[in-house]
Formats: structure tokens, sequence, C-alpha cells
């Protein structure tokens, strides 16, 4: 634990290098070669898709912005005073400051996988909330990891905030993995608040995913270069394009990397050939109704107990609760 400022403490517990090369050279090795859309945050990532956000066709952090704006005292009503607020990926917080604002928590709990961001993040909202005891984590939250101790602080309650869509990346086995696992760590009687992505049409889901100015090509293309430069390995930039698409059986968006020719990659001392037109596989971003999230959310043990939409039901965000 390291005492960054009064009132902040910074825990590391990423997982080692090693777990990184081990993912790579296990996605690379799949019939569909995948990569996972956690390892797009390096500095150059977070970057790129802080500009992502603000692009004008990608609806979902302006939209989701407009509804914490709009609702946030809502929400802070129900969830109750003196809670502990953890939120998983934090980013760059700006969605937080206005729940934290609203609800006044006695500890916020950022855990994010991008170290330098979550303590540009933290010492940020330090001084925009300097009363606020901040304990950020550095941790891959999609993996088992522990809590820190939050210490002698009195809360009445644990509250989760998951927001933007990220609970679209998973799959909806793994989605429902990852909510029993906020369920247990919320506690009973805790909550969570979760930003969904809604079904909508098609065009509106590939500009999204497509922009103009080929921003979130550079992101999907950043993770080859992120291999390149920490693991070692070889790939040819230009020789892969950013593919994205709507897949309408399985109600998701889906990110690959299409190899443009035949070529070899080397990695970790191994050799992946790649035929013309084959893909890596890096993002899914899974869209549901209310119904069919307030269902996962069932399913993992919560109990849906509120949604916010925007006025064109393009985002939601759930309120769910534990049972005591």
């Amino acid at each position: 634990m390291e005492q960054a400022r009064p009132g902040i403490a910074f825990y590391d517990l990423q997982p080692e290098a090693g777990s990184f090369l081990e993912d790579v050279l296990g996605g690379l090795s799949r019939p569909q070669k995948a990569l996972s859309p956690k390892y797009f945050y390096d500095a150059r990532g977070c970057e790129l898709f802080d500009t992502i956000c603000g692009l004008p066709e990608y609806y979902p952090t302006r939209t989701e912005m407009a509804t914490m704006q709009a609702r946030a005292p809502e929400m802070a009503g129900r969830l109750g005073p003196d809670s502990i607020l953890i939120e998983y990926g934090s980013g760059t917080g700006r969605k937080t400051r206005v729940l934290i604002a609203a609800l006044a928590p006695a500890v916020y709990v950022p855990i994010d996988i991008a170290g330098e961001q979550l303590r540009v993040s933290a010492m940020q909202l330090a001084e925009a909330f300097p009363k606020l005891e901040i304990i950020a984590v550095c941790a891959d939250y999609s993996r088992p990891f522990r809590l820190p101790e939050i210490g002698s602080v009195s809360a009445r309650r644990r509250v989760i905030y998951f927001p933007g869509s990220t609970i679209g990346n998973f799959t909806a086995p793994e989605a429902q993995a990852f909510l029993r696992n906020a369920r247990a760590l919320a506690g009973a009687g805790g909550a969570m608040l979760v930003g969904v992505d809604l079904k909508k049409d098609h065009a509106l889901l590939h500009a999204a995913y497509n922009d103009a100015q080929g921003v979130t090509a550079e992101f999907n293309l950043n993770l080859l270069a992120r291999i390149n430069r920490e693991l070692g390995a070889d790939f040819d930039l230009s020789a892969f394009r950013h593919h994205a698409f709507y897949n309408a059986g399985a109600g998701r968006i889906e990110m690959h990397l299409v190899s443009l020719k035949a070529q070899r990659v080397t990695l970790g001392g191994r050799i992946f050939v790649f035929r013309p037109g084959e893909t890596i596989h890096t993002e899914n971003s899974c869209k549901y109704s209310v119904e069919e999230f307030q269902q996962l959310a069932r399913s993992a043990g919560f109990e849906p107990a509120a949604c916010w939409t925007d006025p064109q039901q393009l985002f939601a965000v759930h309120y769910l609760t534990v049972p005591c």
C-alpha cells in the first residue's frame, strides 16, 4: 500500500506481466484467434478511448452522462447515505463525480487496470472532494482479487458502481459470473448501479464502432502495438485492418482485426500463422433490452429495483439490490 497523499491510499494488485503473455499466447492459439479487451488500456489506449468517448458517432458516454446528471439525486436517494462506493473500471471518473456529489459516500474505492490513469483520476477527485477518503486499487477486476481492508469507517452499505457499457464486453455466462462476484462483494443489503447499452437500430450501432475519423480503428490496432512493445512480438500493424459489425444472432457488436495477407507472427518463441481474411476477435459489446438485463441480474442473485433511461431509449442505468 502506498499513501499517495493524505486521504488517498493506492494499492497495486496488478497481475504479473506473465499473465499478459499467457493470455495472449492462449488467445492466439484458439481456432478463432482472440485477445481480451482489458488489454486495450495501456497509456495510449486510454488516450484513444477518451477521444472515442467524445466522438459524434459514439452516443453511450454522453447519453449516460446526461442520465447521471439528471437522475443522480434520485439514485443517491435510493442508495442512501454513508455508503462505501466501489467502482469497477473507474477510468477518468467523470460520471463518478456526478454520483459522488449527490451521494457523498463515506469512502470511495476506484478499481482500474490502468494504473497511471487511476492515480491521476484519484488525485483529481481528491482535489474536487477534499473530505472524501479514497482507496484506489490497481487490479484486474475480471479476475478474483482481495479488496483491501476499508478500515474503521462506519458505513451503512456497500454500493458497486459499474458505469459505461463494459458489462457488454462479457458474454452472457461471463456477465452472470461477474454479477455473482459483484453481488458477493456488495454483501447482504448492498446494491449495484450498472450501465447497460440497449438494443437499437443497427446503423446507429455500426456508426458508433466505425467512426469516420478512424479513432476506433487506431484503438483496436494499438492492442497489437502494445503486444509488440511489451511482449516482443512482431505484428505488422499495416497488415491488419479494423472490422466491427453487429452480430444480430448474438445481440452484440463484434470487433476484429483482419489479416490482409498470409503472414506469420512470432511471440514468446512461437509462430502464429494467419491466412488472408483471418481475424483476431478483440471485443464483444453485448446489447440488452431492459427486461433481458433484469433477468440476467436476477439469475445472479440481484433484485432489479429501478432503471433509468434517456428519452431515446439508447442507454440504461440499472439499480440492483442484494436481499438482506
